[in-house]
C-alpha cells in the first residue's frame, strides 16, 4: 500500500484576484497546483507559473466532481482545498431579487461546502489535510447594504467551525481566511450590482448612491491605504498551508482589524451609531 501524503493544491476561483495570486505564490512555493475557472481559457497564463489548468464551476455539480476525480486521478488525493470563488452582492435587502440571493449562497456556501465534501474521502484516507475558505471580515461584522453577502460569510464562519471539530481527528485541519478591502475587481462587481438594483424613486435611491460611492473610496479613495492586495492574502494562506498547526482564522489587512475591532468593543447600538456618520440612513 501506498504511504505517499498528497499535497496537491486545488484553487478555486483563479480569474482574478486572490485566488490568482495564490495558485502563482504555491505553484513557485514548489507545490502540484491545480487552479480553476470557470473559463479555462481566463487563467491559461498561470500555466506558465507552473500551474494545471482545470474547468470548475462551484455551481455545478458534475463540474465539481470532474475537477476533484481528475486531481486524484493524478495526485492520489486533494492534499490542500483553497475555497476562493466568490462574489459580493450589494443592496438594501428589500430590494434585491431572490434569485440573485440564491445565486449568491450557491456560490459562496453551497459550492464551498459541496467542495469539501468530495475532497474529504481521500483526505481522510492519507489522514492529512488541509481546507482553507475565503471568508471575510464580513464574517466577523456586517455593514449596511451587504446583508445577504454578510450572511454567506457568516454562514462560512459556521460550516468552518463545525468542520474544523468533525476532521480534525484525521489529521485534516480547516482555516478560515478573513481578508478585509482587498484590491481587486470585487468591488467593481459590488458597484456593479447596486446599479442593477438603482430605480429613480426608489425608497432606497440615495442609500445606494452612498453604498456605491463608499465602496468605490474603499478600493480607490482615501480609505485605500487600510485595504491590502491580493498577494497580502496569498502569503497568509502559504503560511497557513505550510504550519504543522494553521490557527483557525486568520484576520487580515489593518482595516479588517479596526472595524472587527470597533465592533466588539462598541456593541451593536454603538456599532450603528457610528455606520450612521459613514451611510445615508434610509427612511430618515
Amino acid at each position: 500500500m501506498s504511504t505517499h501524503t498528497s499535497k496537491a493544491v486545488l484553487v478555486t476561483g483563479c480569474s482574478t484576484g486572490i485566488g490568482r495570486a495564490t495558485a502563482a505564490r504555491l505553484a513557485r512555493a514548489g507545490y502540484p497546483v491545480y487552479a480553476t475557472a470557470r473559463r479555462p481559457d481566463s487563467i491559461g497564463d498561470l500555466a506558465e507559473a507552473g500551474c494545471t489548468i482545470l474547468a470548475l464551476d462551484v455551481c455545478d455539480e458534475d463540474s465539481m466532481r470532474a475537477a476533484v476525480r481528475e486531481v486524484e486521478s493524478r495526485e492520489g488525493a486533494v492534499g490542500v482545498l483553497i475555497n476562493n470563488a466568490g462574489y459580493g452582492s450589494e443592496g438594501a435587502v428589500e430590494e434585491v431579487p431572490m434569485d440573485e440571493v440564491r445565486r449568491q449562497f450557491e456560490t459562496n456556501v453551497f459550492g464551498l461546502a459541496r467542495m469539501a465534501q468530495l475532497v474529504l474521502p481521500a483526505m481522510r484516507a492519507q489522514r492529512w489535510g488541509r481546507i482553507l475558505n475565503l471568508s471575510s471580515m464580513g464574517g466577523r461584522m456586517t455593514l449596511p447594504g451587504g446583508g445577504f453577502y454578510h450572511a454567506t460569510k457568516y454562514a462560512v464562519e459556521a460550516l468552518s467551525d463545525a468542520l474544523r471539530f468533525e476532521v480534525a481527528g484525521f489529521g485534516i485541519a480547516v482555516v478560515l481566511i478573513e481578508p478585509g478591502v482587498i484590491r481587486t475587481k470585487f468591488g467593481d462587481t459590488a458597484i456593479a450590482k447596486i446599479g442593477a438594483l438603482s430605480r429613480p424613486g426608489s425608497a432606497y435611491e440615495k442609500f445606494h448612491q452612498r453604498l456605491a460611492a463608499s465602496i468605490e473610496d474603499a478600493n480607490t479613495g482615501s480609505m485605500a491605504k487600510l485595504a491590502g492586495d491580493p498577494d497580502d492574502v496569498a502569503k497568509v494562506i502559504e503560511r497557513a498551508v505550510k504550519s504543522d498547526s494553521p490557527k483557525p482564522r486568520y484576520l487580515i489587512t489593518a482595516g479588517a482589524k479596526v472595524f472587527v475591532g470597533m465592533r466588539s468593543l462598541l456593541g451593536a447600538r454603538g456599532f450603528d451609531a457610528f455606520l450612521r456618520t459613514q451611510f445615508e440612513s434610509p427612511g430618515r
